[in-house]
């Protein structure tokens, strides 16, 4: 509706991750490098935490974007809330391999051979779970126990788990402990600060083929202050007060539209602003 009127190819601040848009600020440049670190030097496991709305899917995205295909094989799993059997079946599918098998114990041998073959190819294989929060124990354990698949020098499979702080809550249980213990890296990914957030806004105009001056000064610190860094948050208000502009035929956004278009989404504690942020 407003593309044209703002000289813009496309909107630029949807709430979907998008890797073309991906804005590295200091703390996501961190976590890159955490994760980075911890597939190439093959530590077994990897913890990233975040609150929601922190951009840890989209970090993730351009990661696996970024890796050589010729020398990683990738699954990537988004509904963690499965059962044991059901996620060694996910597994299996998103690496491709062909099973008929019912059982875990069969499941894990067939995995354990495709681990090997790809070791043997020079290939290293990077098991992704986001909204880790969402693990049962049960299946945890599981998982840690895939970190038994091992060559003498090497684990066969990178795992990463990514969820809310919640996981790293979880992973402090008692019951949780050997897991906790054999997570090599860890990191929380924060908010952004106001430098961060203001130059992610402008990124993401530019990336969409408009104007990065768009948005005033004091328009962009009413943002931060509301948003409190949060990139999804910062969406969702860039985007509202956009659509306000266009509706005032205003091409520059002050800081007077944005707290109109606050007023407009209300507090971020509002059910079903809660409910957008989340998603």
């Amino acid at each position: 509706m407003y593309l044209e009127f703002y000289g813009l190819q496309e909107k630029p601040f949807t709430i979907t991750p998008n890797p073309r848009f991906v804005y590295l600020s200091k703390n996501h440049r961190e976590v890159f490098a955490h994760l980075l670190y911890g597939i190439e030097d093959c530590c077994g496991f990897v913890a990233i935490t975040g609150e929601v709305g922190t951009g840890k899917t989209t970090v993730l995205r351009t990661l696996l974007d970024d890796l050589n295909e010729e020398k990683y094989r990738l699954a990537f799993i988004f509904n963690p809330c499965l059962s044991v059997l059901d996620l060694l079946r996910s597994i299996h599918r998103e690496f491709g391999i062909e099973s008929e098998a019912s059982s875990v114990g069969d499941l894990i041998h067939e995995l354990n051979e495709f681990l090997l073959q790809q070791r043997g190819e020079g290939r290293t294989v990077v098991l992704v779970i986001d909204e880790a929060q969402n693990l049962d124990p049960s299946v945890l354990e599981q998982i840690r126990l895939l970190s038994n698949l091992e060559t003498d020098t090497d684990k066969l499979i990178q795992i990463v788990l990514v969820g809310q702080p919640e996981l790293g809550i979880l992973l402090k249980r008692r019951n949780m402990r050997q897991l906790n213990q054999r997570i090599a890296v860890r990191y929380h990914l924060g908010t952004m600060d106001q430098h961060d957030a203001f130059e992610y806004v402008r990124h993401r105009l530019t990336v969409a083929g408009g104007d990065d001056e768009i948005f005033t000064p004091a328009a962009l610190k009413k943002i931060y202050r509301f948003s409190g860094g949060l990139p999804r948050m910062i969406n969702i208000l860039c985007g509202r007060t956009l659509l306000l502009g266009y509706s005032q035929d205003r091409k520059i956004i002050t800081a007077r539209m944005v707290a109109a278009a606050i007023k407009e989404i209300g507090s971020p504690r509002r059910g079903w602003l809660q409910r957008l942020i989340r998603s």
